[in-house]
Order: C-alpha cells, then structure tokens, then sequence
C-alpha cells in the first residue's frame, strides 16, 4: 500500500487537466501574439483560461497576469512595487512567510529597503495590532502570508490587509496554499495583490498567477514583449495555463465539499494522534488550513527526532509526508518557522507535515497514524538507547 500525503507540495493534474494540456499541444499550439488563424485559437484558449483562474477568486479578467509559478508571483509581487519607487522605502512581512517571499525581501534590504519582520505567537499568527504599530509614514507594501505551507496557520488576513489599507499601503498575501481549499474573494479582501500556484489545485507544475488590483503599478521583472500587460514578457506556456485554468474551475466547483472532506478527514488525524508521547502539534488548531496536520516530535527527556528522520522511515513503509515545507525539507538547518514561533533550534529540526488531498481517504488516514505511531515508538527507543 502507497498513500501519498504531501499535498501541500504539490499534487497530481486532474484527468480533466491533462486532456486539456494534450488538446492545446496537438490542436492550438500557435504562439498567441500572433494575428493569424493560429495565433487566434491560441488566444482564445489562453483568455479563457485567464478568466477561469479569475473566477477562482472572483477578479476581473484584466487583473490576472500569468507567471511561471507561486515563486515568480511572489517575486513580481514584491520586487515590482519596489521598482516603482526611486528612492528605497519601508516595507513589512511576517516572520514565517515562505522564501519566495523572505529571499526578495533580503535582496531589496541590500538594496537600502528597511524591512520590519512581525513577530508571530506560539501557533504562527501575526496579531493585528502588531501590524498596526509597524507602520511607518513611509510604508509602502506589506505582504503577509494567507496560509503557512509548513505548520498550517491561517492568518487573519481581513483585518490586516483593512489596516494596512487605511495605512495607504499596498497589501499582497501569498495564497498558494489556500486557494482550492478555502474560498477566496478579492472583491471583498481588502488585497491588492494575490499570488496563486496551480501545481497545488491539481494543475501542472511550472505556471502560476499574480492578482493585482486594478488602479496598483508594478514594474516587471523581465525586458522583452508586451504579454501579460506588460508585466510578464516572454511567451506564454499556454499548455500549461490551460491546464490551470481548468483545474481552478474543477477547485471552484469542489471547493465547499471538499473543504468539510479534508477539515473531518484533518482532524481525525489529530483525534488519532493525539496519545502519542512527545508528539506536539504545531500551529494553530482553530485557524488552519482544512487539508493541513503538523507536528514535532521530542522524547521525554527532552532529546529530539529530526523530522528527515521520521520521513525517511515512513517512506519505507509507502508513506509520503515532508519534512516541513517541501522547498526546504532537504536542508539540516532548523526551520526558520519553527524558530519564528518560539521553538529551539534542535526542535524547528524536528518537524513533519501530513498535508491531505483529494485521494486521501479516512482507511488512510487510520493506517497512516498506525505505522506513524510504530515509526514513532522505534525512534524514540533507538534515542534513548543511544543516551
């Protein structure tokens, strides 16, 4: 038996989508640029797709520019606001935003941008009145996180993207883990930019989407055509975003029965867990991701298991699970969200996620707290004898 449970990764393209992808590579394969018959087709199909990803959170057909992934959303996000500016200004992130987010945000410090990074409690949120006494009179942008791939915390992204409006600050948040899972409405969130992912809805890897709201200047990042409004030149993967397009209209359709599907089948993990010593989970219980469990596991003694360690030995038992965010899950340094939440430096080692998905079934999830709690238990008596 193989039970996959790293959906917060990536997951795998629909049939839907992948019949779609075939149809554009045989049949609509122009360059969509170009003004004959060929290019037409090929821009029909790239227009529809912009306006199904746009009904995935409820945006006008004109504010969605394709990209080529989260990463490059995020980038664009960020570096293009900063690019409009002539002199360097103020911006604020979370201290657990993920690194498409914190890398640009550290280039643009070498650049002369002053960066406050809030602070987040024990389970990973930022408060909003922390927000509110960051703001400076020369705060321009502030991008916080909707929610956190490695420890499942939603952020309570309403009420600080209000403050950060009534500041005059732009406000973007980073919701590739959040879109197909919880409802997102731009004409209602107070955002005026929204990264998205499509390789995390059950698209194909390498394409993603940047909202940006009408009326917001961006710079973008590369010379060349004018695709994409001028904001991302090059082009377009239109195979890709066709695939994507149909799997936001396949997350949109899902999206209430499947949300009530992962919460049950995410806290029946828990509830099966939840007797295991030294098993601590990680974030917040209350405001989290539906399809998200994380934990960190420490014996008695205060002596850790690394969280690598726990992935390895579950993959021997046909279990896929990640060591925190699956962009870092191959580095021995401690997590730098964990750390951000108030962990040790040997327990942010010590992480693991469990993120759920459409195949996941509740025969699963019962097996997999089995062989976890067996992995588990074989850990930490080879710990202690070692001691």
């Amino acid at each position: 038996m193989q039970i996959y449970l790293d959906y917060s990764a990536t997951t795998p393209p629909r049939p839907e989508v992948i019949a779609a992808m075939q149809s554009v590579m045989t049949e609509q394969w122009g360059n969509p640029s170009s003004l004959h018959q060929w290019g037409n087709r090929s821009a029909t199909v790239l227009e529809q797709a912009r306006a199904q990803v746009a009904d995935l959170i409820n945006a006008s057909l004109d504010s969605m520019i394709f990209t080529a992934g989260g990463t490059e959303a995020d980038n664009l996000a960020l570096l293009g606001v900063a690019h409009t500016f002539d002199q360097p200004q103020h911006l604020i992130i979370s201290s657990v935003e993920h690194s498409a987010i914190a890398k640009p945000t550290e280039f643009l410090e070498t650049q002369g941008w002053q960066v406050t990074r809030l602070p987040v409690d024990r389970r990973g949120r930022v408060h909003p009145e922390v927000l509110r006494r960051a703001l400076r009179s020369n705060t321009v942008l502030v991008s916080i996180i909707y929610g956190q791939s490695e420890v499942g915390t939603l952020q309570p992204i309403a009420q600080l993207g209000q403050i950060a409006r009534d500041h005059g600050a732009i406000f973007h948040t980073d919701a590739v883990q959040v879109a197909g899972r919880l409802p997102l409405d731009v004409q209602t969130l107070p955002v005026d930019l929204l990264s998205l992912s499509s390789h995390k809805i059950y698209g194909p890897q390498g394409v993603g989407a940047l909202y940006v709201r009408p009326g917001i200047s961006l710079q973008p990042l590369l010379g060349g055509g004018g695709q994409e409004y001028k904001l991302r030149p090059g082009t377009q993967a239109l195979p890709n975003i066709a695939g994507f397009g149909v799997a936001a209209t396949l997350a949109r359709q899902d999206l209430a029965q499947e949300c009530q599907r992962l919460t049950a089948l995410r806290d029946r993990l828990f509830a099966a867990l939840a007797d295991v010593p030294g098993l601590v989970p990680t974030g917040d219980l209350d405001h989290r991701l539906p399809h998200h469990a994380s934990f960190c596991l420490t014996s008695g003694d205060g002596d850790h298991v690394s969280g690598k360690t726990l992935v390895r030995q579950m993959n021997l038992a046909g279990i896929g699970i990640s060591a925190g965010s699956a962009c870092n899950s191959g580095t021995l340094t401690p997590s730098p969200i964990l750390t951000a939440m108030g962990y040790s430096d040997a327990a942010a080692k010590c992480g693991i996620r469990l993120s759920l998905g459409r195949h996941t079934t509740p025969e699963d999830i019962d097996w997999v707290a089995l062989v976890l709690k067996q992995v588990i238990t074989r850990s930490l008596d080879a710990l202690l004898t070692q001691v």
